[in-house]
């Protein structure tokens, strides 16, 4: 993508279960960006997902004929740089890819089916640019879509934990709608279901002590409206730049107002539409069953959106680059979380890592991959021993399997597939078109997946002993060798021996020797 400037303007369209939305925005010339449209339509994408697993040709039509509004949006700002992005509603749909190419024939308009972690991904990284998360020691963020409700910890400004569970407001009502008639106390059903679905969770959060709840998304916004205008005095603005501090009692209080209300009660006491009503409730109910578990007497909602964090991710470039390196540190860090989990050797996986950083960062001139790469790389030698957890004959097929099936933030389904494949040939398996895991890669990706397989396994090589006795690696070339000069003040002979076993598949691959 050619480089965005200062002055330029930029959009984001975000094709929701429940709403099409586009932002555009200009970045500004201290590199922040300035709002300077938003458009909303509303769509019945998620009532068919949700209810028949398929988009109706209805839907489709109407679709298309509003995002070709968004298209002619585009054309009148003259905009080069956009992103469209779908979620859950078009993401789970099973005729996706039809309607996905109907779109882009009928607008022009590219789209991308990002998935939840890319969703959490953007999202945090909106509350982010707009608050000081490490001023508090420990914050737990809600976040509500459509689709799903997403929980992330940040501890001292680092994400630690983020998990997802599909029980959004739409879905949510779209789910239990036939019992509603069936009972008089609907809420109550609601809010048991709700929190079955929050059991994993739950068991992760229950026992921390937050110093703050932030909640995002939903109707969560019309929520702090209603509480503002019933409220004598204005609700304080928190410690984010776009959110504000409501007491609990008040939340718990508008809890209680609307359980029995019908959807046009709801309507027609807080002047919403009608779309809104339906959903308010649900929204309501999942926010409440987090206060419940969490006690949390500092609740923060926070006005941010989904398009925000796709925009700042657009402008990345203009914007500080310690806010990109902020992001993978976000990322990292909810690894490491995943990697206790599956109880790892956190000493010898920091080590791994290290090693195989300084591997590629010294080799860059004979693999020519990015930071993309890098990160995968990273990620893939915190998590190469986990598959240990469940099968230690067999670990690295098992690594492959629990990596592929993490929803790792910040990364695509491509991602994944790239650093579990990478994990899976860090030991004595070398990749062949007979592994239907590599044999589904792109020549592209088989190539990539190969280079950073062949860096990790030399890395791991280093540290066969797990005890860390390598302190230092400088790489030096010598025509067609790359001379590993190690210094350790310990006997590393099973090290060496280890390595150039390991050799081969570095110099098939990369083209050269690797030699200590």
């Amino acid at each position: 993508m050619a480089k965005i400037r200062i002055g330029d303007i930029i959009a984001v369209i975000d094709i929701g279960s429940n709403y099409l939305r586009i932002s555009i925005a200009e970045i500004n010339v201290n590199k922040t960006i300035k709002i300077l449209e938003d458009a909303i339509k509303p769509t019945n994408i998620g009532k068919d997902t949700f209810n028949f697993k398929r988009i109706s040709i209805q839907t489709m039509h109407e679709t298309c004929n509003d995002l070709k509004g968004f298209a002619q949006l585009l054309n009148d700002y003259k905009i080069k740089f956009y992103k469209a992005i779908s979620t859950s509603g078009i993401r789970e749909a099973e005729n996706k890819q039809y309607i996905l190419e109907q779109i882009r024939l009928r607008t022009g308009l590219n789209v991308q089916c990002i998935n939840a972690a890319e969703e959490r991904f953007y999202m945090l990284k909106a509350i982010s640019y707009k608050s000081n998360l490490s001023a508090l020691k420990r914050i737990l963020v809600v976040n509500i879509t459509s689709g799903a409700v997403e929980a992330s910890i940040y501890e001292e400004g680092q994400l630690k934990f983020s998990e997802q569970s599909k029980i959004g407001s739409l879905r949510l009502r779209e789910t239990l709608g036939e019992l509603e008639t069936k009972t008089m106390d609907f809420p109550e059903i609601m809010e048991q279901f709700i929190e079955n679905k929050l059991y994993s969770i739950k068991s992760s959060i229950e026992n921390l002590n937050f110093e703050c709840l932030i909640g995002a998304g939903g109707e969560l916004k019309t929520i702090l409206k209603i509480i503002e205008s019933k409220s004598k005095i204005k609700n304080k603005k928190g410690f984010m730049k776009k959110g504000y501090l409501i007491e609990r009692d008040e939340f718990v209080q508008l809890y209680k107002n609307i359980q029995n209300m019908t959807n046009d009660q709801i309507r027609f006491t807080y002047g919403v539409s009608y779309k809104i009503a339906e959903l308010l409730l649900p929204s309501i109910l999942i926010f409440y069953c987090f206060l419940k578990i969490t006690n949390s007497k500092n609740v923060q909602i926070s006005t941010v959106s989904l398009r925000e964090g796709i925009l700042y991710d657009l402008s990345e470039e203009l914007l500080e680059v310690d806010k990109k390196k902020e992001s993978e540190n976000h990322i990292i860090s909810s690894v490491w979380y995943i990697g206790e989990k599956y109880r790892i050797n956190k000493k010898h996986a920091a080590f791994v890592e290290n090693m195989a950083i300084s591997i590629f960062d010294q080799t860059k001139k004979f693999h020519k991959l990015g930071e993309k790469e890098r990160l995968y790389l990273q990620i893939a030698s915190i998590l190469h021993d986990v598959g240990i957890f469940i099968d230690a004959s067999n670990h690295y097929i098992q690594s492959y399997n629990i990596i592929r099936s993490q929803n790792i933030i910040g990364l695509s389904d491509r991602d994944l597939q790239l650093t579990a494949n990478i994990a899976r040939y860090h030991s004595e398996q070398t990749p062949k078109q007979s592994h239907k895991n590599y044999s589904i890669l792109s020549d592209k990706d088989k190539m990539t997946v190969s280079i950073l397989a062949a860096v990790l396994r030399l890395s791991e090589a280093l540290d066969i002993s797990h005890l860390q006795k390598i302190s230092e690696l400088r790489i030096i070339q010598d025509k067609d060798i790359l001379y590993f000069n190690l210094s350790a003040n310990e006997d590393i002979i099973l090290e060496e021996w280890n390595f150039i076993n390991n050799s081969d598949f570095f110099q098939e691959v990369l083209g050269i020797k690797p030699m200590i």
